[in-house]
């Protein structure tokens, strides 16, 4: 069997982390529906730009547009819905015959707003109500401001995917504001069924901060330097498994359960940022562990088609639950704090989607500027 199919018969949905107009018209994400299995597609600002800013299959829609005087926002805005629309449509089929289970593609909110949740509300609804897709996320920074906006949106029925997170208390408090939503919603007597709401772990980010000072430690030799060395690579692990027990001691008690009754679904966890960043690394370090079912894994490309030539599944998420405590123990008993890791990781996340937004914004300004000279 294909190994991205059988990862999906074992529970664990693979969605694509890649979206472009390109692969739209060529048909490549329909073969890729088709051939792997693929359950869904996520996308950010920096995707976008890639898509946009790196091809000519925006140009005329971009020249179309500048000639009706739109704005460089609202054309931005225009195209992206475009994709996300077209890219909806064709995960339709699945969405329906999963009862919404699977079939879903994400659209971000302005990585701008990443600390106004009041702004964030605001552009999540109107987003929401333009895509007009019942299959479809919402993605919100899970950041201080958003979890107001998680609870909000949530009472509102939006599906969201609430992205950036790095740490476990962060996490945490994000279930908690999906719950919350949850609750005023019922309490409103609106509707739980049909809507879906996922929370986007972030691993590879997390080794990239950790190895280098587990490095230093390890130069130094000694007992010390050893269990430096021998705890590299293994922070984000550590740390999405951590994660899947507080996802199971949220959504597995009697709290849950009384909305579930009333037709909830879990918020599942979605393992983000799961290409490798250190070359000494195999490509599928961070797919192969974290198997496990009704979870998603988001892939780029080049992971997706190393995990399809190379991959090895079986559920493996909830093995060694007791050692990735242990680790993340050890790591604080080095002297790394977490915590103060992963919210430096949490703003440098919201710089590297705002850096690709604007500057492909002054993409599209440059041109309309042309469109207008000619």
């Amino acid at each position: 069997m294909n190994p991205l199919r059988h990862v999906s018969a074992l529970g664990q949905s693979v969605y694509l982390d890649e979206l472009s107009r390109t692969m739209l018209r060529d048909g490549d994400l329909q073969r890729l529906i088709r051939d792997d299995g693929l359950h869904g597609v996520t996308s950010n600002p920096a995707i976008f730009a890639k898509a946009i800013g790196g091809s000519d299959a925006y140009d005329d829609a971009i020249a179309d547009l500048a000639g009706e005087g739109r704005s460089v926002e609202a054309i931005f805005e225009t195209l992206t819905i475009e994709d996300i629309q077209d890219a909806a449509d064709l995960f339709a089929d699945l969405y329906r015959t999963s009862d919404g289970q699977h079939g879903y593609v994400s659209l971000e909110v302005s990585p701008h707003l990443a600390h106004d949740e009041r702004a964030t509300v605001t552009e999540a609804k109107r987003l929401w109500r333009e895509l007009a897709r019942p299959n479809v996320f919402i993605k919100v920074p899970g950041t201080a401001a958003g979890l107001g906006a998680i609870r909000r949106l949530t009472a509102e029925g939006v599906n969201l995917n609430v992205t950036l997170l790095f740490g476990l208390p962060r996490y945490q408090a994000v279930a908690e504001a999906y719950l919350a939503g949850l609750e005023d919603r019922l309490a409103a007597a609106e509707p739980l069924h049909g809507l879906a709401s996922v929370a986007s772990f972030f691993l590879s980010r997390i080794d990239v901060a950790i190895d280098p000072v587990l490095d230093e430690l390890a130069a130094r030799g000694g007992e010390v330097g050893e269990r430096a060395a021998a705890l590299r690579g293994r922070a984000a692990i550590a740390s999405a498994k951590r994660a899947f027990v507080i996802y199971h001691e949220r959504f597995g008690g009697e709290r849950f359960a009384a909305l579930a009754a009333h037709g909830a679904r879990p918020q599942w966890l979605l393992w983000a940022s799961t290409g490798v960043k250190d070359p000494r690394y195999p490509a599928t370090m961070y797919v192969e562990p974290l198997i496990g079912a009704s979870t998603i894994t988001t892939l780029p490309r080049e992971t997706l088609d190393a995990y399809r030539r190379e991959g090895d599944p079986k559920p493996r998420l909830a093995d060694d639950l007791e050692a990735a405590a242990r680790t993340l123990r050890e790591l604080t008993d080095l002297g790394i704090d977490l915590d103060a890791v992963t919210r430096r990781l949490e703003d440098e996340g919201v710089t590297k989607f705002v850096q690709p937004f604007d500057a492909l914004l002054q993409t599209i300004a440059r041109a309309t500027d042309a469109q207008a000279a000619r």
